[in-house]
Order: C-alpha cells, then sequence, then structure tokens
C-alpha cells in the first residue's frame, strides 16, 4: 500500500515508521519548518504533497492520504470529492474541534447536558463578566492550533485568580503590541471524573470497539504544572459501551453528512449527574493513538483498509489496559531554548531491551544519525512509553518498566500515571452505573 502523511509537526511518525517497517511505501510532509528533522533517517519525505498526488492515485484502492491535524479538512473533503481515498477528518470535524461553542450547540441538540459556557472575543467583556458573576471557571481558547498551555482551570469560588489571569494576557498584549483578537470560552467548572470516548469512523458508521480513555493533562506527578495537553493516558477498548451510546455515537448523523472518515473522540466530565461533554477532538490523538495501537491485534493498514472499504465494522482488539507515559526533556512543553538544552541529545537503551520492548516504545521527536537515536524537532517531546496489562496497575507497571529502560540526559515524566484511575475513577463510574 501507498500512505501519504501530511501535517504540520510529523505527529504520526511512529504510525508512518510502522508502516514502512511492514513494507508499504510511505512519503511525508512536513509544514513547519522546525519539525522536518523528526524522524530524520528514517522516513522518506516530500516537501510538496500535492507534487505527490499522482503517485498516490497510481496506487488506487492501496493509495490513502493520511492528515494530522484538524485545520485541513476543507482540503480533505475536496480530495475525496476529486476521488482520492482520505483518512484524517472533515471541514465539519475541524469545526467540531476548533470552534468549542459549536461542538457544544452540537451536542445540545442530542440532549446532552452542558456547563454553561461563554464565548469571549476581547478580554474586558470577560473581565465584567467575572466580577459581576464570580465562580469557578474553565479558560479554553478556541482554536486547534491554540497552545494548551494558555489555558487554565479556576481554582478560587471568587474567580480572583481568573481575573487576574486574564488581566495579565491583556496588560502583556498590550505591552507587547500583540493587540491580535482573542477568542476563548469561559465554562463553568463542574466536578467529576473526567473520561474520553473516541471510535474511528468510516464515513456512513462507528467501528466498533469504542476506546475508552483516561488523559492525564498536567506536566507533574500530583496534578501540578502547565496543561500541556498530555502527559501520560490510560485507555481500554472494553467497557465503554454505555459512555459511548449516551454521548459520541448520538454524532453518527452529523459525521456521515460532515464526510468525516477517521478517530474522532468526545472528553467529558461524569458525575452523578451525568454526563458533561467539555470538547471534540476530530483527529487522532498524540500519543493517544500509539497508546491505543498497544491494544490492537491488527496493524493500522488493515484498520485503515477496513475503513475504506467498508467491509467491516470490527477492529481486532485485546482485553485490559494500556498505560502511555509522555517522555520528555527541557524545555517541553515550551520551545524556547530548546537547541541549546536538550536538542541532539542521543538516546541509550540500559541492557537487557527486548524487541517487545522497543516495539512498545513510540518516538515523537527524535532522529537518526548514525548509529544513534537523537532528539529533534522543536519542544523536547521525545515519545511515549507504553505497557499493557489485565488491570490498570499492570499495565502502569509494564509503561514505567519501560520509561526507566531509556536513557537520556535530563529526561522527565510523571510517575503516577493512572493511579487516580486505578484508586477512584472506575469505581465512581462503576457506582454511577456506566461501567
Amino acid at each position: 500500500m501507498r500512505f501519504l502523511g501530511i501535517g504540520d509537526y510529523n505527529d504520526l511518525g511512529a504510525m508512518y515508521h510502522g508502516l514502512a517497517r511492514r513494507g508499504h511505501e510511505v512519503r511525508v510532509c512536513v509544514a513547519n519548518p522546525a519539525y522536518r528533522d523528526v524522524y530524520g533517517g528514517m522516513l522518506d519525505f516530500t516537501h510538496d504533497w500535492q507534487a505527490e498526488l499522482g503517485w498516490l492515485r497510481e496506487a488506487g484502492e492501496d493509495g490513502i492520504a493520511l492528515f494530522e491535524s484538524a485545520t485541513q479538512g476543507q482540503t480533505q473533503d475536496a480530495l475525496r470529492r476529486e476521488g482520492f481515498q482520505v483518512i484524517g477528518g472533515s471541514a465539519f470535524g475541524d469545526r467540531l474541534e476548533a470552534d468549542r461553542a459549536f461542538g457544544q450547540q452540537v451536542l445540545q441538540g442530542f440532549g446532552l447536558r452542558l456547563a454553561a459556557t461563554h464565548g469571549f472575543t476581547a478580554n474586558e467583556p470577560a473581565l465584567d463578566f467575572l466580577r459581576r458573576k464570580g465562580g469557578r471557571y474553565v479558560l479554553k481558547f478556541n482554536g486547534a492550533d491554540n497552545p494548551r498551555t494558555r489555558n487554565y482551570i479556576g481554582e478560587l469560588d471568587d474567580a480572583s485568580d481568573m481575573l487576574a489571569l486574564l488581566s495579565t494576557y491583556a496588560a502583556h498584549a498590550e505591552h507587547t503590541g500583540t493587540r491580535g483578537q482573542p477568542d476563548f470560552v469561559l465554562m463553568e467548572f463542574v466536578q467529576g471524573v473526567e473520561a474520553g470516548v473516541g471510535a474511528y469512523f468510516n464515513g456512513s458508521e462507528f467501528l466498533s470497539p469504542a476506546c475508552l480513555d483516561f488523559e492525564h493533562k498536567r506536566f507533574f506527578t500530583g496534578e501540578l504544572g502547565e496543561l500541556t495537553g498530555e502527559m501520560g493516558t490510560i485507555v481500554s477498548y472494553r467497557g465503554s459501551d454505555k459512555l459511548f451510546a449516551a454521548s459520541l455515537a448520538k454524532m453518527a448523523p452529523l459525521l456521515r453528512e460532515g464526510g468525516y472518515c477517521g478517530y474522532i473522540n468526545l472528553n467529558m466530565i461524569v458525575n452523578e449527574e451525568g454526563l458533561w461533554p467539555l470538547e471534540f477532538t476530530s483527529r487522532f490523538g498524540y500519543p493517544g493513538f500509539a497508546i491505543c495501537e498497544a491494544l490492537h491485534e491488527e496493524g493500522w493498514d488493515s484498520i485503515f483498509r477496513r475503513m475504506l472499504r467498508k467491509d467491516g465494522l470490527q477492529v481486532a482488539t485485546r482485553a485490559g489496559y494500556a498505560a502511555g507515559v509522555v517522555l520528555t526533556v527541557p524545555p517541553f512543553p515550551y520551545s524556547h531554548g530548546y537547541a541549546e538544552l536538550s536538542k541532539g541529545a542521543p538516546l541509550s537503551f540500559r541492557p537487557g531491551m527486548t524487541v517487545q520492548d522497543h516495539a512498545a516504545l513510540y518516538y515523537a521527536e527524535v532522529e537518526r544519525r548514525g548509529e544513534h537515536l537523537v532528539t529533534s524537532g522543536s519542544t523536547g517531546y521525545v515519545g511515549v512509553a507504553t505497557g499493557t496489562g489485565d488491570t490498570v496497575g499492570a499495565a502502569r507497571d509494564a509503561a514505567y518498566a519501560l520509561a526507566r529502560q531509556v536513557v537520556l540526559p535530563n529526561l522527565r515524566y510523571r510517575t503516577d500515571i493512572g493511579e487516580r484511575v486505578e484508586r477512584s475513577d472506575l469505581r465512581r463510574l462503576v457506582e454511577w452505573g456506566w461501567l
């Protein structure tokens, strides 16, 4: 088969590398110059993906374009109209992720509970709102490419911390002359278990089973530090049926109408009152795709072929859980100073690493120089160590055993991935009737 990967950061590098190792032809286009060394020496690259469309079309049903981001949906739709096979998302999917208010409105139409959400395109009205209302809110910026580190979960009931932060953002924009129009929402804080449900959609129907995930978004152990997007996750392809049927499954008619084909995830808060949807991820998750793959009984090539040919609705997966632990070096989650601090650092491994161990380690910002893997890219996101097991604890132990095998100067990772899930999250979901 032929695969053309299209994205800004080579986020699916581990997937592409696995497809190439299994004998498929793979070409990758990385739009952002700062990431063009990611998987250098390990993949074939092109700087103009459109020039490769003839090569892709020659493969017929065996040619697939893979889009990484939720920003090129219109392009994907156009390619499908031209007869190309595309997996990634659609323009409708882009809007679900980037326009939070729109995504909430869609879900409200299916009768789901919504936390009160207020949209703003200027700081002063938001400040006035907080002064009048008070309360705890979650600050989230619209747009699929906005850095997650700018988001904030309010801690104080009088909203004084959120007021201070938004005032600081406004003053910083004034001082630096970056007066671009802000675009963000303040969502009422809801207490409960944060969980996600995701599944593959083939343009007409969802494939089974859906995936249940528990992300750990903060940088440091103990839920401290920046909201990075994801520092580790627990996933399972078992037990999601009730949550999926009550939430993401309802989206099938709209996804069909919107021409969506790819993976989609809905993140939610679950509590005694029900489900409170937070946001869509209308693309592959990073590192979610790698952690899910740890439970796959078949390769991505087989899954993608089934999605496009619509000749089956089942993905072969293992029971149990997979844990993923994100490995980073300074200055992650930022890029400032990366060249001086960590770029080009060599990866080594402790004695005893097996073939299976190496297969469970999914790299992100690395490249091959001669016989060595070294850090590359722009932020110090090295990769994710995965482990599987019949229980969350067993999967977590396996992932951390693998992480400890990696030797890299100034390597950092959280040491508590999965503890909250095992201690309370699963039990509470059972008590509330969802598992």
